[in-house]
């Protein structure tokens, strides 16, 4: 899609759409007073402490902190980037989403403009190759190979598998009648032009798998071979839609099959994610020929909270696990778990719950060794750990990956595992690691780099008071959340936060302040609150979830949802008038503490051997007044 979508169409769309049936057709929700209530779909608990506001469109959980408008509840709920909850909510109101032209230069325009057809051609391909699989004269092979692996015609329908047949051109010659097609198709990397420059189909005498992106999309495809041809399974290139070391195949599936997903699991193949799926396990992935990189792991971490890598136990299934190993670690914050199961030399997935079951397949999972287990034992591989120099040994191996970890308890737990396992006392231990840390040991001589390497599209910082830098293409998987450091001028902040929240609550008490009187105030509380109200007086219609949204993936937007989850303490009654004496306050207190602090500042200024005894005089007083200030205005701020 090109171009950005305007401020006014979001704004003119949260303003169409009640958040309350846009939640609801998603989580049941209970009329409570005023509000509506529910468990919270976000975190686990027992009591509801989940409320959506209809008079404000917005929602708030008390037990974890998520809030937003509609849009942010589709992001966060349906797993969807900014434009695609865009298009989800228009389509419920019959909107065409309007877009601006891109800020992302001549080569973002025509990479927008090229990605539309290639999702529109790769649905038509996967239709294709499904309808060989129905109905082509050598299908029988294809059907004996999937019959033979234990897969029943739902599931094949449920992952699309189709079937791409012998010969040079069938595909060409389907879809690709015109020369634009051709060009497409090319694109695509469904079609391989040889040193002659003949062009040929990519796959050939294969069962086909679709590769769907999170939105259902299929952007790419990998293949079986039937015959005796290799590579036995052979993946699409990376082209404008797809990008390996991003993409999980299946994931999209278990999305589909989980409304939350508790856990993830990753395995090695295609076919170990459907013979799972087909067992009721529903919540398995697999890599696309890469190594699992930090960009897959954090997108499963945005989904659910343990990740679960299911390997071969032979030495290269050991290498590969290490290698998830070290691109799981800066991703292990706090709730966050990762464990590794070796399955016996010839085993697989999908071998393994055809024998057994998902019964003897789930019990296996029981066994996974927790990432603590698995880091230890790998540095202690080789070591006679019963020897002061094993021990050593092993502190020097395992402290780099531990200070790989982001800071937090499970951090802290694992430097005192590691304190237990070499006898070292915990403070001295501490003190190895306050030391210049070295880079960590390359344990997998065979690592693959590009789990260190930055998605394509990663998106600049987040931009506060507009929409635009949620292109598409510009967009990362998520919205960044960072915790604001805000640095406001002493004094100001709560008198200032309190505005903003009575504004949250009841935005039209804003359209007729003046805000000249807060230009003198310092502090990022006060311009949040100062832009606040300007945005209320430009736009006079904006709800609370909107005036949210022009925040949104910032601090400030992090603090707007904190205080506006905080509105139900503020009483309705009396709510204007309680706005104008914090707004007076803050006008007030500027002249009378300017003038103090100049005339203060200009004795600091003055050689003090030059100032006289009345002026000293005047200063101790003049100093002893603004502390006196100081603390009446701390007992009156609420």
């Amino acid at each position: 899609m090109a171009g950005r979508i305007p401020q006014t169409f979001i704004d003119d769309l949260l303003d169409r759409v009640d958040i309350v049936d846009v939640i609801d057709r998603r989580v049941k929700l209970k009329k409570t007073g005023k509000n509506y209530s529910a468990r919270c779909p976000f975190h686990d608990e027992k009591t509801p402490s989940f409320s959506v506001s209809p008079d404000k469109q917005f929602y708030y959980c008390f037990g974890c902190g998520a809030g937003g408008n509609a849009l942010g509840f589709l992001m966060d709920y349906e797993n969807l980037e900014f434009p695609q909850a865009v298009e989800n909510l228009a389509s419920t109101v019959g909107l065409e989403v309007q877009r601006e032209p891109s800020r992302g230069g001549a080569a973002q325009e025509r990479r927008e403009e090229t990605s539309k057809p290639l999702y529109k051609l790769m649905e038509q391909v996967a239709g294709f190759y499904k309808h060989q699989l129905r109905h082509h004269p050598q299908r029988d092979k294809a059907v004996a190979y999937l019959k033979q692996r234990g897969l029943t015609g739902e599931i094949a329908r449920q992952f699309g598998l189709g079937f791409a047949p012998p010969g040079w051109d069938n595909l060409l010659q389907a879809i690709g009648e015109t020369d634009e097609k051709k060009q497409l198709l090319m694109q695509a990397g469904m079609l391989v032009e040889n040193d002659k420059g003949r062009i040929y189909d990519r796959f050939r005498d294969r069962v086909v798998f679709p590769i769907r992106d999170q939105r259902g999309r299929v952007i790419a495809f990998g293949g079986r071979v039937l015959g005796d041809d290799k590579p036995k399974y052979l993946n699409s290139p990376e082209t404008e839609i797809f990008h390996k070391g991003r993409e999980l195949y299946g994931l999209y599936e278990a999305l589909q099959a989980n409304r939350k997903l508790d856990r993830v699991l990753v395995v090695e193949g295609y076919m170990d994610v459907i013979a799972l799926a087909q067992h009721g396990i529903s919540y398995a992935t697999a890599t696309l020929g890469t190594a699992t990189s930090k960009t897959h792991l954090e997108r499963l971490y945005r989904r659910c909270t343990e990740v679960i890598f299911c390997f071969d136990g032979d030495e290269a299934g050991r290498k590969a696990a290490f290698r998830a190993l070290e691109a799981a670690l800066p991703c292990m914050e706090d709730g966050r778990q990762a464990r590794f199961l070796f399955l016996a030399e010839g085993e697989d997935p999908d071998t393994v719950v055809r024998a057994g079951g998902a019964s003897q397949f789930t019990a296996l999972l029981q066994e996974a060794q927790p990432l603590e287990t698995f880091l230890f034992d790998s540095m202690a591989e080789g070591l006679d750990t019963n020897s002061l120099d094993g021990r050593a040994r092993l502190s020097k191996l395992a402290l780099p990956y531990i200070r790989q970890l982001p800071d937090g308890v499970y951090r802290q737990l694992m430097f005192q595992a590691l304190a237990e396992r070499t006898g070292l006392e915990l403070e001295s231990l501490m003190r190895l690691e306050a030391a210049s840390p070295p880079p960590a040991p390359n344990f997998a001589p065979d690592a693959a780099t590009e789990h260190n390497v930055p998605g394509p599209g990663e998106p600049p910082p987040a931009e506060p008071g507009d929409y635009g830098h949620f292109d598409e293409g510009e967009l990362a998987a998520q919205p960044r959340k960072r915790t604001p450091t805000p640095q406001t001028a002493p004094g100001y902040s709560n008198l200032a936060q309190s505005a903003i929240a009575l504004i949250l609550h009841q935005p039209e008490i804003a359209r007729t302040v003046k805000t000249a009187s807060l230009e003198a105030l310092s502090g990022d509380d006060v311009n949040l609150l100062r832009d606040l109200i300007e945005l209320v007086q430009r736009r006079p219609e904006s709800n609370t979830g909107m005036l949210l949204g022009h925040w949104y993936g910032t601090p400030e937007g992090e603090l707007l949802s904190r205080l506006a989850g905080q509105e139900r303490l503020i009483p309705s009654a009396g709510i204007e008038q309680q706005f104008s004496d914090i707004m007076h306050s803050l006008a007030d207190r500027l002249p009378r503490e300017s003038k103090l602090a100049q005339q203060v500042d200009k004795l600091k200024l003055t050689n003090y051997a030059q100032v006289s005894d009345l002026e000293k005089q005047q200063l101790r007083e003049m100093l002893q007044e603004k502390q006196r200030r100081d603390e009446e205005r701390k007992r009156r701020e609420p």
